[in-house]
């Protein structure tokens, strides 16, 4: 990823900078540095396609699920009708579509939760290296930055709370489903 590259050249620059005694301090090259700076601006966007990307997955996955879901339910029913001839195989149609359903109740939030579930690992991986990067590398030289990369985990960690959320209410809507 050009990120990186360019964020060790960054460091190289540092490590290798010509030092002012006793002071801790370095003399870089202003116009290098900002160059670099710029180049890392111009690919961040990128990373954000990527964090869109993820919602559209989110959507896209929710959406099959649901599709799933329903067809499961419309395939139950479907089944459940033709069965129903006479006393004993009314009966046993009526048990096999209530297993048909909590089946495909319980494989929906299955899956359901799954995708919140990976969504979740996956925008919490994000976060973390936006976080290392944060952390590693800007500090309090690249304030912008650093406001930008908070800004990133904030949404991050607001989709994960609305996934989360989403998972607890599918959760409870299995439970008053099973009862």
């Amino acid at each position: 990823m050009k990120v990186f590259d360019l964020l060790e050249e960054i460091e190289e620059i540092v490590d290798t900078a010509s030092g002012f005694p006793l002071t801790g301090k370095i003399m870089v090259d202003s116009e290098e540095l900002l160059e670099i700076v710029r180049e890392i601006r111009a690919e961040l966007p990128q990373e954000m396609k990527q964090a869109q990307w993820l919602e559209g997955e989110q959507s896209r996955i929710q959406g099959e699920a649901k599709e799933k879901y329903e067809t499961i339910i419309a395939d139950a029913r479907a089944q459940a009708d033709a069965l129903v001839d006479n006393d004993e195989i009314t009966r046993r149609a009526r048990d096999k579509a209530e297993e048909i359903l909590t089946t495909a109740e319980e494989k929906a939030t299955a899956l359901k939760l799954g995708t919140y579930e990976y969504m979740d690992s996956i925008l919490f991986s994000f976060q973390e290296k936006m976080e290392q990067l944060n952390a590693t590398y800007f500090g309090d030289m690249f304030n912008t930055i650093e406001t930008t990369f908070a800004g990133i985990s904030d949404t991050l960690q607001a989709n994960r709370e609305e996934i989360k959320s989403m998972a607890y209410e599918v959760h409870i809507e299995s439970k008053d489903y099973i009862e």
